[in-house]
């Protein structure tokens, strides 16, 4: 099923990570060692490449993922050398498979019994490698599309519990690298404690407006629950930039991952009125799943009956639908509210020009 690779090492400190320079006895004693452990992955489905990672050291997602849409994705730790991650993505990017790269980095590296890499390019080849000198417990599982890894673990069992949970974790990439961190945190994590995680997913497009590849890309620096925090971060982002991104996709993948999103905030009591209007307008102005768009709107009303860009938000959702009666009162209300807004004006028209049309048409 996984292939594994599991070397014990010697012990490097935090500040290293961050700096890779050399530290004195007194820095040596004050500061706690960098325990790390990550995933990386491709979804084949929705070509979506990510790292998740977590640790405890200040702002791990400033030096670990790194990954470039239709490129790959590298998780660079231990005693971290960031050219692993940029190198690493233009030799991907130059179609050397993962495999080829790490080998040709390693070869050229002086450091690398005390590094921790993990990659997977551009097909979802997945290569790693864990340095003798890293630090105790260390080690790596490579399975289908993924690699988890890590070191001054409690112990391997915290590697084979991430593996099993990406592997049977539905939805988006981005949810299943979440699910494998808790998993990994759930069985005992790092040996030091926590501070930070991060996650990086990317897809051709996916970014904010279509405009970039960054698909998810949240950090959480300082926390003390920081995989708790960094899912409740994500959750919102699913709903807030995600789903127009899908819904914009041609690929099958990401629909079903719409739809999977949709059923989770239908049955999940989210309070939050934002979250449930974004993803009612994104669904509207789609004219896709329009009863859920509908029901969700009303939901977003609820929770904040006084504002008119909900209000609008319903009358869109009811005029996907073809109710324009519906979608006319829900507008005026919205000006009502708002009489100077010249988008609720246009929008009033358009909603009126769908009732003229359709008693033309009767």
């Amino acid at each position: 099923m996984y292939r594994k690779h599991l070397i014990l090492g010697c012990v490097f400190i935090a500040l290293s990570l961050s700096v890779g320079l050399p530290l004195t006895h007194s820095f040596q004693v004050e500061q706690a060692p960098t325990a790390t452990f990550s995933i990386v992955a491709y979804h084949p489905g929705t070509e979506e490449w990510g790292v998740a990672v977590a640790s405890r050291v200040l702002a791990v997602g400033y030096i670990v993922p790194w990954a470039e849409a239709g490129v790959g994705a590298v998780a660079t730790q231990a005693l971290a050398d960031v050219d692993y991650g940029v190198e690493g993505l233009k030799l991907l990017e130059a179609g050397y498979s993962a495999e080829e790269v790490l080998q040709t980095l390693l070869e050229k590296d002086e450091g690398r019994d005390e590094r921790q890499v993990a990659i997977v390019d551009g097909e979802g080849n997945v290569f790693a490698f864990t340095g003798e000198s890293t630090l105790e417990w260390s080690g790596h599982i490579m399975g289908e599309y993924f690699s988890v890894q890590g070191n001054i673990l409690v112990g391997e069992e915290v590697l084979e519990e991430m593996a099993k949970a990406f592997q049977d974790s539905p939805g988006p990439l981005g949810r299943r690298l979440i699910e494998a961190l808790k998993a990994g945190d759930d069985a005992g994590g790092d040996s030091r404690g926590k501070q930070s995680a991060a996650i990086l997913v990317v897809k051709e497009e996916g970014g904010y407006q279509g405009k970039f590849d960054r698909l998810v890309d949240i950090r959480v620096d300082d926390h003390s629950e920081p995989i708790s925090e960094l899912e409740r971060i994500y959750l919102l982002w699913e709903y807030n930039f995600m789903v127009e991104r899908y819904l914009d996709s041609g690929l099958t993948g990401d629909h079903e991952n719409v739809l999977m999103l949709v059923e989770r905030i239908l049955q999940e009591k989210v309070d939050d009125a934002e979250v449930h209007n974004a993803l009612a307008w994104a669904l509207a102005t789609r004219e896709v799943f329009p009863e859920e768009a509908l029901e969700i709107a009303k939901r977003a009303h609820s929770l904040a009956p006084d504002d008119p860009n909900i209000m609008d938000t319903l009358a869109e959702a009811y005029y996907a639908g073809g109710d324009y009666r519906s979608a006319i009162v829900w507008e005026e209300k919205a000006l009502e509210m708002d009489p100077d807004n010249e988008f609720f004006k246009e929008q009033l028209e358009k909603f009126r020009g769908g009732l003229k049309d359709e008693a033309q048409e009767e």
